[in-house]
């Protein structure tokens, strides 16, 4: 069998979550050249050129892609810019694939859909990454296989450390929120593993626990939220900043003949504690140690499925509809009414 060609890939934003993409794309991705990095701070480009030995560098996303011999584009970059980002990318002939949210505004979702449309050689997929985690994997392939019956309810949490640092007030502005920024990951996993049902109405509720400038932007530092969908199936969130223990997800998806759970006990590692404090262990601190393998699986179907021209492993819509129930989830918090859809 002959080896697959190479592809020539741009990485788009350095910051927390653009270097860890970038350093897989580097050194862990098979069959890829990391080409390009463009970054607006100096520091953050000069990194890629020396810790990846990238070799060329840009402060403009355009430069990217004008350089001829980028084929993809990775996108890190703040929600806001997505849309357009991915349009002129597509426009541009390069494969796109986006860190999730796809868009703030339903709208927008639905221009990057039709210029895509418009574009069906081309490539596009959201990192919705829960999705190749291999214990999600595990619990979708073994509903799909009837172990649990017909599911009807996902419980989901996504739960985060506190950050005294206050960084979510400073992102407050710009992240949609918390359903929008943390829950959209739920619900994504929600419709994934019960099938992909329509939503028909939301009900959101929250509280400010620790970080008060969060109430200027209308958001809260814990919420939980409720979906009910089309046909009965239910979905449940719980989304929080406040954590003191370290990072945990938790998903729990009920069928009419038994129940899995991915996350019961979020571990660092497989060691134990025994001592005067009782028996514990240590948790993961932040999502990437959780999903540091969900991110590498992400990007190598992502490759393949440009190399191999395959359909991406979840389509726009997918990325539209979780935008559509985060706003939804929003709009509930903020008038503290249940929003049809």
């Amino acid at each position: 069998m002959s080896a697959l060609p190479r592809l020539r890939v741009g990485i788009v934003g350095l910051g927390r979550l653009g270097r860890r993409h970038a350093e897989n794309l580097a050194q862990r991705v098979p069959n890829v050249d990391l080409v390009a990095a463009c970054s607006p701070v100096d520091e953050e480009l000069a990194w890629a050129g020396d810790a990846l030995g990238v070799p060329n560098l840009h402060g403009d996303y355009h430069a990217v892609l004008s350089q001829a011999d980028v084929q993809a584009v990775f996108l890190v970059t703040p929600t806001s810019l997505h849309p357009q980002q991915i349009i002129d990318g597509l426009l541009a002939g390069k494969h796109v694939f986006c860190e999730k949210p796809l868009s703030l505004a339903l709208a927008d979702c639905r221009r990057v859909e039709e210029q895509a449309a418009r574009c069906p050689q081309l490539k596009v997929m959201i990192g919705y990454g829960r999705r190749f985690d291999p214990s999600y994997r595990d619990a979708y392939d073994k509903i799909q296989a009837g172990l649990i019956g017909k599911p009807f309810l996902v419980r989901s949490q996504n739960l985060d450390m506190n950050d005294p640092s206050g960084f979510f007030v400073r992102f407050a502005p710009t992240s949609g929120g918390i359903f929008l920024d943390c829950t959209v990951h739920d619900i994504d996993l929600a419709r994934w593993l019960l099938g992909n049902p329509k939503p028909s109405r939301v009900f959101a509720t929250g509280v400010v626990a620790i970080h008060e400038g969060l109430r200027e932007f209308g958001d809260v530092d814990n919420g939980i939220a409720t979906c009910e969908f089309a046909d009965g199936k239910m979905a449940c969130f719980y989304a929080s900043r406040t954590m003191a223990h370290g990072h945990e997800t938790l998903t729990e998806i009920f069928g009419s003949a038994g129940r899995l759970t991915v996350g019961q006990n979020p571990r660092l590692n497989r060691v134990d504690i025994s001592d005067a404090h009782g028996v514990r262990n240590e948790c993961t601190p932040t999502f990437y140690e959780r999903f540091e393998d969900a991110f590498l699986r992400e990007e190598i179907e992502f490759v393949q499925s440009v190399l191999e021209d395959l359909p991406p492993a979840l389509t726009l819509h997918d990325a539209t509809e979780a935008t559509r129930i985060g706003i939804a989830l929003r709009e509930s918090l903020q008038t503290r009414r249940v929003v049809e859809l």
